[in-house]
């Protein structure tokens, strides 16, 4: 870890955190390092975030926060969903978790620490939301075009009111194409940072970001895919977050809403215009029976 360790400025010590970073990698394989340990966290917070969402269906009190509550998802359909999405992470998106190392780190990549400053990983990160939101909807409307529906997108509707683990549950072309926007995103920002712009050693793209950035991504697409609109849920704070209520519309209707993380590009380009109406509706009906 000599090589690795150089990067310190003089006087510089690293945290507890960074110490046990670097004792991760010390006399290992970085890529097998790597690819391990992404895959595991990939894993373990996919499923792991579903968990609180599967308990919620069997607790009576949080079915009023249930999206469409006239649909109920059985074990059959938790059992079936998981066994193909497992079975994709370890054929399809394993694979792609080991080869993004040498891919990141041929581009000049840190791994090593020191880990970089939280405002470059806070700006880095809504660059990354950004991106990769205006990517997903372009690619996601061109899915539902009919013969790429028919052929690749379907799959993923199989389930009209979705559950958490039925995000990645997917044709394994639209995996890779949809998952260039997760991971295309950092590398186009890092070719541009160091080699385009040379924005200097500061603002190159590190490992324990892009980590971060995928922890993040997969809260977000398990969220979207919850089937649950709670009044804590991002969505109703922060105005412009697409969340659940807004996905789960695009699940029910087969159409619209097509952007992942935020509501404006839908807005913008008029794709959620009969979501907008039919949420008008409920709102009505609602109003309607507390009156009555």
């Amino acid at each position: 870890m000599e090589i690795m360790n150089s990067t310190l400025s003089a006087g510089q010590q690293l945290s507890w955190l960074e110490n046990q970073w670097e004792g991760m990698y010390e006399g290992r394989n970085p890529l097998l390092v790597t690819g391990v340990f992404a895959f595991l966290m990939h894993e373990i917070v996919y499923f792991g975030r579903f968990i609180p969402f599967l308990i919620c269906d069997f607790i009576p009190y949080f079915q009023r926060y249930k999206i469409q509550q006239n649909k109920v998802n059985t074990n059959a359909d938790y059992w079936n969903c998981t066994k193909k999405v497992l079975y994709a992470h370890f054929i399809f998106e394993g694979p792609l978790i080991f080869l993004f190392h040498p891919m990141a780190t041929l581009l000049g990549m840190k791994v090593s620490a020191p880990f970089p400053a939280w405002p470059q990983v806070v700006i880095e990160l809504a660059m990354f939301f950004v991106f990769e939101d205006f990517y997903h909807y372009l690619v996601h409307r061109a899915m539902h075009y009919p013969p790429l529906y028919k052929k690749v997108h379907k799959v993923h509707h199989e389930y009209a009111a979705p559950f958490g683990i039925a995000a990645e549950y997917a044709h394994p072309i639209e995996t890779m194409v949809l998952g260039f926007g997760t991971v295309g995103g950092p590398l186009i920002y890092h070719a541009c940072s160091s080699l385009v712009f040379d924005m200097g050693p500061a603002w190159d793209l590190h490992l324990t970001t892009m980590l971060l950035w995928i922890v993040l991504r997969l809260f977000q697409a398990i969220d979207a895919h919850s089937g649950y609109d709670f009044p804590w849920s991002l969505c109703n704070w922060v105005p412009f977050w697409a969340g659940a209520d807004h996905h789960d519309y695009h699940h029910q209707a087969f159409i619209g809403n097509y952007s992942s993380s935020f509501r404006w590009w839908d807005y913008f380009f008029g794709t959620d215009v009969k979501y907008r109406a039919y949420r008008k509706r409920q709102a009505a009906e609602r109003r309607k029976l507390k009156s009555n």
